[in-house]
């Protein structure tokens, strides 16, 4: 790989290139597309926004081993 496609900013990863700002923000439309589809079949907050937040965990978890092999950062 020529260029990374994320940076190490402390604890988070920040896209560099076009290919990590598009799985940025497909993560993104992904989140609000999945808070709306659990928010309609919901009937209070907590049941919203304990299955959203589990969905997020796991978006997190993809979106970091993706940027952690595709920096530069984890070559050392």
């Amino acid at each position: 790989m020529k260029f990374p496609w994320f940076r190490l900013a402390g604890i988070i990863y920040i896209p560099r290139t076009l290919i990590g700002w598009m799985i940025l923000v497909l993560g993104v439309v992904y989140a609000v597309f999945k808070f709306l589809e659990i928010d309609s079949k919901s009937h209070s907050a907590s049941d919203t926004l304990r299955p959203f937040f589990i969905n997020m965990i796991i978006f997190w978890i993809i979106y970091s081993v993706i940027a952690f092999f595709t920096s530069r950062n984890s070559r050392k």
